[in-house]
């Protein structure tokens, strides 16, 4: 009866203890953000663009291609979140981004909700921070992924920079999300690496379903490089998409860029960018289109080769980015290639504004 006594009152002291030690934990995280800091970030990006074939077509037109709004911010306990929204995505409305991240230690991120899937590094650029006014192939039409789900990212303590970040997702992008019960698990991993720090390597894979199909399914593998020498910055990345149970061959995707910057002092403008781009892409399907007689998938993008040459001037200050970037873009349809009503030859001409 004794012994029983003296481990309640022992176990009465321990919670005590524990209480307390909690109870200063949380006020020192309390305390570690201040008022300032906690206030929710407001962030805009609109683009406005002006586009000309010269092909058979003849033809231009004027879009409000982005008209973005994001708040984001910290809160006491390690936890961020962030909710972004398209105004004009291609003339939708778009939810983008809606997560909240919880970080209990500096090297880990825990998030959940909608989000970019850890896959490739072109896709990952948000408007502002493109280089030029369209985006490649891998990042528009082969890589292009935001679904729902869960991420872990750890930031591993080495000499030099090594991030690994992994989830799984509900594979069916950003619509039906109610509907979205499944049988098995669709994830994405990403590796990047900074051997020094000018050198990035980026690698990842991903399994997902096609166009939210149970029984299609592709793997996806990646594998990307850029560096920064001075004012001049060089990046290339490979893509393969293989498709399951042979619906469609695979696909193969391909992006080079190189962009020299200059510092200038002229009118309005305080920086000048030269930039050069060759992407490549097979025939590609994302499954929207159904099967032919043969029970395989009918191609959505057809092969390409694109060439792209421009020019971005640049007035970057602390609360306003803006860019004027004016692009010509030369495509290359083999195989007697279908192109799409915007995928011609063409010049574009673009401004971003970013605050």
């Amino acid at each position: 009866m004794r012994a029983i006594k003296l481990l309640t009152i022992i176990a009465a002291l321990m919670l005590l203890n524990n209480v307390n030690a909690q109870t200063q934990r949380q006020q020192q995280t309390l305390d570690s953000l201040t008022k300032q800091q906690m206030l929710p970030k407001v962030h805009g990006t609109i683009r406005g663009k002006y586009e000309y074939q010269w092909g058979t077509t003849r033809a231009s037109r004027f879009e409000v291609r982005n008209a973005r709004v994001s708040v984001e911010g910290k809160l006491p306990f390690y936890v961020s979140y962030k909710a972004e929204i398209d105004l004009s995505d291609e003339g939708n409305i778009k939810m983008l981004d809606a997560w909240a991240r919880y970080t209990p230690i500096n090297s880990l991120d825990i998030t959940l909700g909608q989000m970019r899937v850890p896959f490739t590094i072109d896709a990952h650029r948000s408007p502002h921070n493109q280089f030029f006014a369209n985006r490649s192939f891998i990042a528009k039409q082969v890589g292009n992924i935001r679904d729902v789900g869960a991420m872990v990212g750890y930031t591993i303590p080495t000499p030099f920079y090594f991030r690994v970040d992994a989830g799984i997702f509900n594979g069916y992008g950003l619509t039906n999300q109610k509907k979205a019960w499944h049988t098995d698990l669709n994830y994405s991993a990403k590796l990047q690496i900074n051997p020094v720090k000018i050198w990035n390597i980026t690698t990842s894979a991903q399994h997902s379903r096609i166009s939210g199909v149970d029984t299609l399914h592709y793997n996806s593998y990646q594998i990307a490089s850029n560096i920064t020498i001075n004012d001049l910055f060089l990046e290339a990345e490979y893509m393969r998409k293989n498709y399951q149970a042979h619906n469609f061959k695979p696909t193969d995707a391909f992006n080079f860029m190189c962009v020299y910057n200059f510092n200038i002092k002229k009118f309005f403008w305080n920086k000048l960018s030269l930039l050069a781009r060759y992407d490549y892409m097979s025939n590609h399907t994302d499954g929207t289109k159904g099967f032919d007689e043969k029970n395989i998938l009918n191609t959505t993008d057809y092969q390409r080769h694109r060439i792209t040459v421009g020019i971005t001037l640049h007035q970057i200050t602390k609360f306003l980015n803006t860019q004027l970037r004016i692009n010509y873009e030369n495509y290359f349809y083999p195989n007697n290639g279908t192109p799409k009503e915007s995928e011609q030859d063409k010049i574009v001409c673009e401004l971003m504004l970013r605050f």
